[in-house]
């Protein structure tokens, strides 16, 4: 059992990891696809707030599928989907094509988000400790990766297509082949009857959790895609410099990730979520108040480390709070990510537009601070924890009561 948890372990974190790289492939040539397509300035938004609609769509259908079928099987098809309409991105021609494509890539990403991490809490389940933050670090590094290969290919001027074929050729059947090896739960859903009517998910519980997980979207987004536009026109910096923060971020992001885990453990998720959510009201803060562009710099590193690990313990905390509905709790609260997402950018604009970019990150950092209030939210009930630290090997973290 041992060695197939392990499997089913490095299996998923390959996943988070080739989505992390497709997703970087497709954010970061954005202009070029713009290009590509002769997209106009007043048509891409739309085409840009499709992708996060469809995959809360395509997250919907995932809780009412995975009623049927396992999440191992959804996350199976849904990975080459992704791919695929990656790759389609690049070979298409005409807005027809792109709309097709990025219609097929949002559907299919609300799937795979929804059921990797479906599987992340039932296979954390199974293990007894804290591993979420680790696929999620997993992802952070393909999103490394993926903004690399971005920057060759711009280098280069290489074609989408081409720039896109390899990495599909390469990560298609490696991610086909590891599907064999996931894991589905025989946890939370078949061991526990959960709470509410049927061991349903209860939208009145779950909603901190929502909130918690839209506010680090929003958070996530701004440094998206705010962070290089602020270096250079609020701070002064170069064109070369202002793209920097955004590196960093992810950089820090990975390190935080690869490290939660073991936070987690020895303190327990109240306390590393609280942390994280005050060192990212802190970096925003920092941000705010930068008098130039490398203190400005030292706030976006301050909001890596405190945004990376709230995500990971949304998605763990779902899982404990309805031990009988964990797969439907991911999936709802898989939706807030795009609210967050979609909430994000536009909200910093037009505050940055009515009053001062400065003024408009202090928003965020408002926001970010809302997760102090339902920290407990984050809690292992006693079957989980004793005196609020992980038993290592022996807690049995996808199960217990809401801590609230």
């Amino acid at each position: 059992m041992t060695d197939v948890l392990r499997r089913g372990r490095a299996s998923l974190a390959f996943s988070f990891f080739a989505q992390g790289v497709a997703f970087a492939l497709l954010v970061t040539r954005i202009p070029a696809i713009q290009d590509r397509y002769g997209i106009s300035d007043a048509l891409l938004p739309a085409f840009l707030a499709a992708v996060p609609i469809l995959a809360g769509v395509g997250s919907v259908c995932t809780e009412q599928l995975v009623k049927r079928v396992p999440p191992s099987h959804v996350l199976r098809w849904s990975q080459p989907v992704v791919l695929l309409a990656l790759l389609g991105v690049g070979a298409g021609d005409g807005l027809w094509a792109i709309g097709l494509s990025l219609a097929a890539f949002g559907l299919a990403v609300g799937s795979l988000d929804a059921s990797m991490n479906m599987l992340g809490v039932s296979l954390q389940h199974r293990y007894g400790r804290s591993i979420m933050l680790g696929f999620h670090a997993a992802f952070s590094l393909g999103g490394i990766v993926g903004a690399s290969l971005a920057w060759v290919g711009a280098h280069w001027d290489l074609a989408l297509f081409v720039s896109y074929l390899p990495v599909v050729v390469v990560l298609l059947p490696a991610a086909f082949v590891g599907s064999r090896w996931y894991v589905d739960g025989s946890g939370p859903e078949a061991e526990a009857k959960g709470q509410g009517e049927g061991g349903g998910v209860g939208f009145k519980l779950l909603l901190p959790l929502c909130l918690v997980m839209a506010v680090a979207y929003i958070g996530d987004s701004t440094v998206s895609n705010w962070s290089a536009k602020y270096l250079q026109d609020v701070l002064g910096s170069s064109e070369q410099l202002a793209t920097v923060p955004y590196n960093v971020y992810m950089v820090t992001t990975l390190i935080g990730r690869a490290v939660g885990d073991f936070g987690v453990r020895r303190f327990g998720a109240v306390t590393v979520v609280r942390a994280g959510a005050v060192v990212a009201a802190v970096g925003f803060a920092v941000v705010a108040a930068a008098p130039g562009a490398w203190v400005g710099m030292l706030g976006f590193t301050l909001l890596g480390f405190g945004l990376c690990v709230i995500v990971p313990q949304t998605f763990a905390a779902a899982g404990r709070l309805f031990p009988g509905a964990a797969d439907a709790a991911v999936a709802r609260l898989n939706i807030f990510n795009y609210v967050g997402f979609l909430i994000g950018s536009p909200l910093v604009g037009a505050v940055g537009d009515a009053w001062s970019y400065r003024g408009a990150m202090l928003v965020p950092m408002v926001l970010v601070l809302v997760t102090l209030v339902y920290a407990k939210s984050f809690a292992p009930g006693p079957s989980g924890y004793g005196d609020g630290h992980e038993r290592p090997r022996t807690a049995d973290v996808g199960r217990g009561s809401n801590g609230l």
